[in-house]
């Protein structure tokens, strides 16, 4: 994980309240699919959001001390957009790609001690909690980053022209959150992070997720090779098919985002044919894995937050999630880098500013890499 998460508090519940809590936790029925989507989209959620009413209380004490938070709000401060209070929700999703420790083997490349956001994914839950927009931001988009504060107090430089994914790896989570805000103009009300090995073992916890090719997939770089046909991908292999950006298409980051997009929508898919509440050592399993392994802005930093939040979205299913990427177009100067669209962009954020579906017309040619149905569900 990151170095400035901190292990979320633990739940101070004893005596008859808990035990109450524990007992409702029995009788409730298993959660629906809807459930599901977000955790899904946010594929770093996967394993937290399925614990929501499987009568786990007793365990809640263990789950919710292998958590961990960034105060993102005390970070920042007031100093960002105004929260909007319509019933809508904004989530910042990323993957972090540290290439230390257990992510060197899963990452390849250098472990240069550093972190950077391999992937990252606005997801803009609408009122009534039935429908989301996710919007993903290519790695590779060049920015202007704010100036930003770390979690350790200390500030970083704004810079011009400098690539999207270096907010995380100068400040962190704090300075991820703060760029994100600067270009949206869109407060963000979440944060969720994943590294390359917990995103692995949710995936080997879940017991894969079956999707066809549409052709050969060979990229050594994040260790994929896939002929064309149905699979059921392991961790690993999963991994490397939300890493890979040379093994088809075009090389491009934009490539990548459309594969990772139409994984999004397997693991949607297969999530619901997994019989998670059939097998309480599964999920189990599963709720300690992604516990240890996703860091939460700490107002999701326990377990009971986190439940309470997925209880919240049991409606979304995934024909009710529009993914769109950020509007770019490629920039002139360097054809490896994308720059905003700003025109286009703008529209994308008022939509989801004034909780509106994003319109055609926003992403309607722009920049799109090659990749887009080579994986399918």
């Amino acid at each position: 994980m990151s170095a400035e998460s901190t292990s979320g508090p633990h739940i101070p519940e004893s005596g008859t309240n808990a035990m109450d809590r524990r007992g409702r936790g029995r009788r409730r029925k298993p959660p629906g699919t809807g459930r599901k989507a977000l955790r899904v989209t946010a594929w770093t959620a996967a394993g937290i959001l399925v614990l929501g009413g499987t009568g786990v209380g007793y365990l809640y004490f263990r789950l919710n001390g292998n958590l961990k938070t960034v105060d993102i709000n005390q970070v920042l401060g007031s100093d960002r957009p105004a929260k909007v209070d319509n019933g809508s929700e904004n989530i910042l999703v990323l993957g972090s790609d540290t290439r230390s420790g257990a992510n060197r083997k899963l990452g390849g490349g250098t472990d240069d001690g550093n972190a950077r956001s391999d992937t990252a994914m606005i997801v803009h839950v609408y009122e009534g909690h039935k429908r989301a927009s996710v919007v993903s931001i290519p790695r590779d988009t060049l920015i202007d980053r704010p100036s930003c504060t770390d979690v350790n107090g200390t500030t970083h430089d704004a810079a011009t022209g400098v690539m999207f994914n270096s907010a995380y790896s100068t400040g962190g989570a704090t300075c991820a959150v703060k760029t994100v805000e600067a270009i949206t103009g869109i407060r963000m009300d979440h944060y969720l992070e994943v590294d390359f090995s917990g995103f692995q073992k949710l995936v080997d916890e879940l017991g894969g997720v079956t999707l066809t090719t549409t052709r050969a997939i060979d990229d050594p770089q994040s260790h994929l090779d896939l002929k064309a046909g149905r699979h059921t991908l392991d961790g690993e292999q999963a991994l490397g098919l939300v890493r890979t950006r040379h093994g088809v298409g075009d090389g491009s980051d934009l490539g990548r985002i459309q594969l990772q997009q139409a994984f999004v929508k397997a693991l949607i898919n297969q999530v619901k044919q997994v019989g998670l509440f059939t097998s309480p050592k599964k999920l189990y399993d599963l709720a300690d894995t992604a516990t240890k392994t996703v860091t939460t802005d700490s107002d999701l930093g326990s377990v009971n937050s986190l439940t309470d939040f997925a209880d919240g979205l049991k409606s979304i299913s995934a024909s009710h999630m529009h993914m769109v990427t950020m509007p770019v177009e490629y920039d002139p100067s360097d054809p490896n880098r994308v720059v905003v669209a700003e025109a286009k962009a703008k529209q994308v954020w008022a939509a989801l500013r004034n909780d509106r579906p994003i319109p055609a017309s926003a992403t309607k040619g722009t920049a799109t890499g090659q990749a887009k149905g080579v994986v399918t569900s």
